[in-house]
């Protein structure tokens, strides 16, 4: 294994590299458009103007300043979605190699978009809020689960069969819409949000980093599939400094990937009218986990069980070990009764992380997490 690549001195967050702290760093290490010239740097602010930039460099190096609210149901990308294909089709940001997409100021935000980063390789993604997208037509499948449920469309960012990713000091929630809002069908909420964010399909060299992830159902999956059986090896993500805000589960749930898990800040409310904490980690099918030094804060929560989750049935297994992690102040006790899994992880961290005490994450994430906390010029 090659080791990971030191971050060049400058702190520039149009030209920084992916710190050598997490999985994206790794092998050539993750620098985006960092090498763009200023020809090839955009300032954005409607959906047509940055689907151009998006397509101008075809893989070059490009940076893309995303400046106010771009909404890809406005009238500058032909106004409200007409059909569920229409929002397929419309709703589409893909991003390509090569390519940093970096919010300006305190304000820039994504709108009825779905950012997919698929195939490609050396992207950065910082300094957004995105509003995670509300599929129009969600449909009712009667089979899913013991009473049926509604399944949506669309993620708010997808890491699908790409490497060196780095996902930094974004917002990613459900407002304005959140699921409060909806009505239900069938006897069921007609959910109409789908994941936050996804990594999916082989993906490698990820970091996700300093975002908040507030007011939301199932936040984020690492592997879509027990039967996805090529992604076993693969799916190296690393989450730390992230804030998780009202997110009933899924921060993250984990498939085969040797995920790191380290200086996070989980805050719910187990019984809450509106994104009720149901877990956190999920430990699913030949998931290798490392947390380290996660803090807890989740009314209602008595045992790590509350927090770390077997998700997937009893005979696809996962593992996980912790270190330092503190669930409402006290240890959280993995291996404990509420909490037996296989610590059988088969790996060890590539990279040197800077660990804090789990004491001190909730305040350094509060001051550190989210968009609007870089300097971008």
């Amino acid at each position: 294994m090659t080791p990971p690549v030191t971050p060049p001195a400058g702190t520039d967050p149009l030209t920084q590299a992916a710190p050598a702290t997490g999985w994206a760093s790794y092998s050539s290490g993750t620098r985006g458009g960092a090498a763009a010239t200023q020809k090839e740097t955009y300032l954005v602010s409607s959906p047509s103007q940055l689907l151009a930039a998006l397509k101008a460099q075809a893989g070059k190096p490009a940076q893309i300043k995303v400046y106010g609210t771009i909404d890809m149901a406005a009238s500058d990308n032909g106004g409200a979605f007409k059909s569920a294909s229409d929002q397929a089709a419309r709703s589409l940001i893909s991003i390509p190699s090569n390519t940093t997409v970096i919010g300006v100021g305190s304000d820039a935000r994504i709108v009825n978009g779905r950012i997919m980063i698929k195939g490609v390789d050396n992207v950065i993604v910082r300094n957004l809020t995105i509003a995670n997208p509300c599929d129009i037509a969600p449909k009712w499948d009667p089979k899913d689960g013991s009473s049926g449920n509604w399944n949506s469309e669309y993620d708010g960012l997808n890491v699908d069969k790409s490497t060196h990713v780095w996902i930094d000091h974004n917002t990613f929630t459900d407002a304005p819409r959140t699921d409060d809002q909806f009505p239900q069908e069938n006897g069921k909420l007609k959910q109409c949000h789908d994941g936050a964010l996804d990594v999916k399909n082989g993906s490698d060299y990820v970091t996700v980093s300093n975002n908040v992830f507030e007011l939301h159902e199932k936040n984020t999956l690492v592997g879509s599939s027990d039967s996805t059986t090529a992604d076993d090896g693969h799916l190296t993500v690393t989450f730390h400094g992230n804030h998780y805000k009202q997110v009933t589960s899924r921060a993250p749930r984990v498939r085969f990937g040797k995920v790191h898990v380290y200086n996070n800040y989980y805050e719910g409310d187990r019984n809450a009218k509106l994104y009720a904490h149901h877990y956190s980690i999920g430990v699913g099918y030949k998931a290798k986990i490392v947390s380290q030094n996660n803090a807890f804060d989740i009314i209602g929560a008595t045992e790590c069980g509350d927090a770390i989750e077997a998700s997937g049935s009893s005979s696809k297994t996962g593992a996980i070990v912790d270190s330092g992690s503190l669930l409402n102040g006290a240890a959280l006790g993995l291996g404990g009764a509420s909490c037996k899994f296989s610590n059988a992880v088969g790996w060890t961290l590539p990279y040197t992380p800077a660990l804090l005490d789990a004491s001190k994450v909730r305040e350094s994430v509060l001051r550190n997490a989210g968009a609007g906390k870089l300097s971008v010029r």
